[in-house]
């Protein structure tokens, strides 16, 4: 049985995402200043600095926070998680892969730049994230540090994005895709950096095993629920909304939520999982009105 929690109605998402996102968008900047060869920072920058919702550092950023600690100590591992979504993003598009032309309301970036810098700009910012949290996390336990590496690890890696990108290639074109497989290509595909983004904040906070926990469970439905959101828009909306090609999942026969459920029952379990994700956070309290807002946020994208 979920609870209907609520969040505190005085609170104002569109501000605080603008905040966080500027704070992330200038310390992206600094962590990735263009040196030699000037190429390969160019291609790494044209992804990384090309906007976006910046919602996996802000959700980072956003656990640190309720796991009682300042977002600042935070703010590299945030950055690195850009990173790495932004490197899955890079190679998510190539021809290889999912053969995308745009994203973030511009070409992407094989094909601005070739597929062959655009592979080794994805690959040196998956490197770089990784060093980054190494040098420039300070004040914190180094066993917490290494949590979080371990954390990310294991999001990019064959049981998470690389693992999730092997199984939906491998389901191209399969009629017969339910929902255990669809699932599984999900959870590691979309929801592995999401649950790590969530889960490094928390560690960095100093959060007990308890809160890990319950932030874990908010995290695995949360990335689910964008999954299906993602798949619900792809259907109905437009590139000029989304910033990306619209109708590719569909062309390509990929095993989506609306092609295995159906519209209607896609929507309906997206919101059961908000509704579930809600009330994995009952306990905190107002400390926990930004990510239940953020997870808010999806349903009202359908609307």
């Amino acid at each position: 049985m979920t609870m209907n929690v609520e969040p505190d109605r005085s609170f104002d998402l569109g501000t605080y995402l603008s905040i966080r996102r500027a704070r992330i968008d200038a310390t992206l900047e600094k962590f990735l200043a263009l040196e030699e060869p000037r190429a390969l920072y160019e291609a790494m920058r044209y992804s990384l600095l090309a906007g976006g919702k910046r919602l996996r550092p802000i959700l980072c950023l956003a656990a640190c926070e309720l796991a009682g600690a300042r977002a600042e100590i935070a703010l590299p591992t945030a950055c690195a998680i850009e990173m790495i979504h932004t490197m899955s993003l890079i190679h998510d598009d190539l021809p290889a892969m999912d053969d995308g032309d745009y994203r973030r309301g511009r070409l992407t970036n094989h094909k601005m730049y070739g597929e062959a810098l655009a592979i080794l700009a994805g690959d040196s910012l998956l490197a770089h994230s990784f060093e980054l949290i190494a040098r420039h996390t300070t004040s914190i336990p180094a066993k917490r540090t290494l949590a979080v590496v371990a954390e990310l690890g294991r999001a990019a890696g064959p049981r998470g994005l690389a693992g999730g990108q092997v199984k939906d290639l491998a389901n191209e074109g399969k009629s017969d895709v339910g929902m255990e497989v669809l699932q599984d290509i999900h959870t590691r595909k979309t929801g592995a950096l999401l649950e790590a983004s969530v889960l490094s904040g928390a560690i960095l906070g100093g959060a007990d095993a308890p809160m890990k926990a319950r932030l874990r469970r908010y995290a695995q439905r949360l990335g689910l629920a964008f999954q299906i959101v993602d798949d619900i828009l792809d259907v109905t909306s437009t590139r000029e909304a989304l910033g990306k090609c619209v109708g590719n999942d569909a062309s390509a026969g990929k095993a989506t939520y609306p092609r295995v459920l159906g519209l209607g029952e896609s929507r309906r379990l997206a919101e059961v999982l908000i509704a579930d994700a809600r009330s994995d956070l009952a306990v905190f309290g107002d400390r926990a009105t930004p990510l239940v807002a953020l997870a808010e946020s999806l349903l009202q994208s359908l609307r």
